[in-house]
């Protein structure tokens, strides 16, 4: 029996980089069901101090999700938990970009002109990637999508 699973980052602002997530993937930021969130605080399962205004839109505090604007049938959902350390060393697993045929180094610039860091170039055989972190420092790796051997 094959699992499903989703993707999760620690993170230290969940909302902000759940949005910064979805711009950079083209993805959506799950909507935030307000009056669920209101249901559970008055049954008691939750409390306000669970929760914040982001966008002016109620949202729970710890947590914020982006998915594949096809559905999860497509791609993963990532889910980005708030955490209370810093990160402080390298990714054990890193998120893989593949933008297609768009040049590398004009979406490159383009996310650290939002908040990205360069970190370096790599390159395996004819397969040329670089590597990033984003805003909270979190490794990934930009490259055009996998092209089959000629």
């Amino acid at each position: 029996m094959a699992y499903e699973f989703q993707v999760a980052v620690d993170c230290a602002d969940p909302h902000t980089l759940a949005g910064w997530w979805a711009e950079t993937l083209g993805w959506q930021v799950e909507p935030s069901d307000e009056a669920f969130i209101r249901r559970m605080i008055s049954a008691g399962y939750a409390a306000e101090s669970d929760t914040l205004l982001h966008d002016g839109v109620l949202v729970w505090k710890d947590g914020a999700a982006i998915r594949h604007p096809d559905g999860l049938e497509r791609a993963p959902r990532l889910l980005f938990q708030q955490v209370p350390e810093p990160k402080t060393v390298k990714n054990r697993m890193h998120l893989d970009v593949r933008i297609g045929a768009d040049d590398v180094e004009s979406a490159v610039a383009g996310l650290v002109a939002r908040g990205a860091k360069f970190l370096h170039n790599g390159q395996q055989g004819p397969h040329t990637w670089m590597t990033l972190a984003d805003p909270e420092g979190n490794e990934f790796c930009v490259s055009q999508s996998a092209k089959p051997p000629e």
